[in-house]
């Protein structure tokens, strides 16, 4: 949780954005980034080789392997995973590929069973992922090693009740990859939390256009005039950004904001609030950047990620979450989608805001009138993204007609902010 101290450096902060009339001093000028790295396939087959099979990604939430022996298929990094509760009690992650023939272990998208067993030829795995059972053994010879032929496993640690997956073998873990992030968390009761709801949708669209609407908000008053902006002040929101190319945004409601329709401490809505969240979350929007792929605001009613998943160049699987306390007989929470009417769920009115462009803005970004992309002081995190998205690549394998320039230096990524020496000197001499 937020010491007394940040949480009060932070109101200060947002009165000291509000009042501004430029960039911080010392702010580096941002270069235009390069149109191709919305559009171009050399560039997405980097990220495919050196971001995705090296990151950190959610893959689960527990509640979805909840008691030893369930397990599920997980297949959103390109790499078919089965994510398994073991009978031990450990979750794991296997790549679903026998180590006989190459056959999937398990073809059932999700399931439970002591055991995994091939179905080509009878296979057998423990949940710890040792082989366990051949058929017509005798016919391998004695000298066959069924010790070296356990599953293949995958990186699999867990923040809370969520599970996430790894596929680089020599990666930091996920402590070390959250950084700060990991300890802010702790107010947020992950490890309490239920998953409520977990609906996808295909957007035509590059994944970073689709995740980039909820990076800033530049837009808020513009697009989301009626729904968010009345929530949201853009000008008193104060952004920082953290190691690895995380992020964090927190913007209070509008001063002259009638409390009665915001959703807050003041107005709860009918499930539980979490107890040991503090002011900001319960005041705020609150919305963390986890790269490269999350995006969530956090409150003390809703863990609400959205989860970005290439799927193409030009295509994205948006994936809208809710987690909740447990509501009981009530209602299950979920915060980003409702009927459509026929059975099944859409997105609701503010993710529809968000996505209405992205497919108009893809083809608009595939023509020869679009040559770069200038951002703002207040899109700094999506450029910042973009750095370690190309640190992540290795700047010596992006194209130099394809990179972003290093300039946001560690003296703006947090510990360090020197907004908050300014907003001092400014004090001291009003």
């Amino acid at each position: 949780m937020m010491d007394q101290q940040t949480v009060d450096t932070i109101k200060r902060l947002m009165e000291w954005e509000a009042a501004r009339t430029a960039p911080p001093e010392g702010f580096p000028h941002l270069p235009d980034m390069p149109a191709g790295r919305y559009t171009s396939q050399e560039y997405y087959d980097l990220e495919q080789q050196h971001i995705w099979k090296k990151s950190w990604l959610f893959a689960a939430h527990l509640d979805e392997v909840p008691e030893p022996g369930c397990f599920l298929q997980w297949d959103n990094a390109g790499q078919p995973l089965i994510i398994v509760h073991g009978m031990d009690g450990v979750v794991r992650a296997f790549y679903n590929t026998c180590r006989h023939r190459g056959a999937p272990v398990v073809t059932a998208l999700r399931g439970r069973s002591p055991r995994l067993m091939c179905g080509y030829h009878n296979w057998t795995y423990k949940t710890d992922g040792e082989l366990v059972g051949i058929p017509e053994s005798q016919d391998f010879g004695s000298d066959f090693d069924r010790s070296c032929r356990s599953l293949i496993g995958v990186r699999c640690e867990m923040y809370g009740k969520l599970i996430y997956v790894n596929l680089d073998d020599n990666a930091v873990s996920l402590r070390e990859w959250m950084g700060p992030i990991w300890d802010e968390w702790e107010e947020f009761g992950f490890d309490r939390m239920r998953l409520a709801s977990r609906q996808s949708f295909d957007l035509k669209c590059n994944w970073k256009v689709a995740m980039e609407a909820n990076m800033e908000v530049y837009h808020v008053p513009f697009i989301h005039a009626q729904t968010v902006a009345p929530l949201v002040d853009h000008k008193r929101n104060v952004n920082t950004m953290f190691p690895g190319g995380h992020a964090r945004m927190i913007a209070p409601p509008p001063k002259n904001t009638n409390r009665e329709t915001v959703r807050a401490i003041d107005n709860p809505p009918e499930w539980q609030s979490v107890e040991t969240v503090g002011e900001l979350g319960r005041t705020t929007t609150q919305s963390y950047t986890v790269f490269p792929n999350w995006v969530s605001p956090l409150s003390n009613f809703f863990i609400p990620p959205l989860i970005f998943w290439p799927t193409s160049l030009n295509t994205t699987r948006l994936e809208l979450i809710t987690m909740a306390l447990d509501w009981g007989d009530g209602p299950v929470p979920d915060l980003w989608t409702e009927p459509d009417g026929k059975g099944g769920r859409r997105m609701n009115a503010i993710i529809q805001e968000d996505t209405q462009f992205g497919e108009a803005i893809q083809k608009s970004m595939e023509s020869d009138g679009f040559k770069s992309v200038p951002l703002s002081y207040q899109e700094a995190r999506i450029y910042s993204f973009h750095q370690n998205c190309d640190k992540m690549i290795g700047l010596d394998r992006v194209p130099a007609h394809l990179a972003v320039k290093q300039v946001i230096g560690k003296e703006w990524v947090w510990p360090n902010d020197p907004r908050v020496a300014q907003m001092e000197r400014q004090v001291e001499t009003a």
